[in-house]
């Protein structure tokens, strides 16, 4: 690569990572934001399912990110799903939640590449006036903190999200997320109903709502976006 190449590494869970032929038609919203780019940018999804931030760093899968990170890289960071639920293994504290975003932004910064933060996006999940749930209070706001006091680059997600399940509404917002009836697709022959991870459309519109956060931040970034 030359010295001018940008790659984008991705860092999260199973809301942006890459998909196996079998688990689709299932897709992380990582998979086509990497389309989106003239030829100046490569991206590097290390975001995997399941994974937490305390789960991703003990799992020794940040430190080959920040051995490979350049002046001219960026570090999308996007978890949450997996740190705030009680009941999961890869449950990390809010505190602990926060040492280690503070350590994804120091330490890419220390490497000289940008740090982004994201939050959590939102799950398919309404109350009986059809409003969206706020389902990741306590860890988005926690990731604002961290972005606000950091001041680092910061893309709200969980807000974005919202408002689009907001616009679509219960019936329609369905076609954003991994719904399929019986037979439908050969890896879900009983059929599915996912609030929380996306169809290829699905993913496909949480990509775009990124890219317009990549814009409305002034990334430089911004100027290798194709549309």
């Amino acid at each position: 690569m030359s010295s001018e190449s940008i790659t984008v590494h991705l860092v999260g869970d199973s809301t942006m990572a890459d998909k196996d032929v079998n688990e689709r038609p299932e897709t992380g919203w990582g998979m086509p934001f990497a389309d989106r780019f003239d030829d100046a940018v490569a991206v590097a999804n290390h975001a995997r399912n399941g994974r937490s931030t305390r789960t991703f760093l003990e799992e020794g899968r940040w430190r080959p990110v920040v051995r490979q990170l350049t002046e001219t890289d960026y570090v999308f960071v996007q978890f949450g799903h997996n740190d705030e639920v009680p009941s999961k293994e890869q449950h990390t504290t809010e505190e602990a939640f926060v040492d280690n975003l503070r350590k994804f932004v120091g330490e890419t910064r220390e490497q000289g590449a940008t740090p982004v933060l994201l939050t959590s996006i939102a799950r398919r999940h309404f109350d009986d006036d059809g409003v969206p749930k706020d389902t990741h209070h306590e860890y988005a706001d926690l990731t604002r903190a961290v972005a606000r006091d950091r001041d680092v680059p910061f893309i709200d997600m969980d807000e974005r999200t919202r408002s689009l399940l907001e616009e679509l509404g219960p019936a329609d917002s369905t076609a954003l997320y991994n719904h399929l009836e019986p037979g439908e697709h050969p890896n879900y022959p009983d059929g599915i109903a996912d609030d929380t991870h996306f169809s290829e459309h699905g993913a496909r519109r949480m990509a775009d709502l990124v890219l317009d956060g990549v814009e409305e931040v002034d990334l430089g970034l911004a100027a290798h976006v194709e549309f």
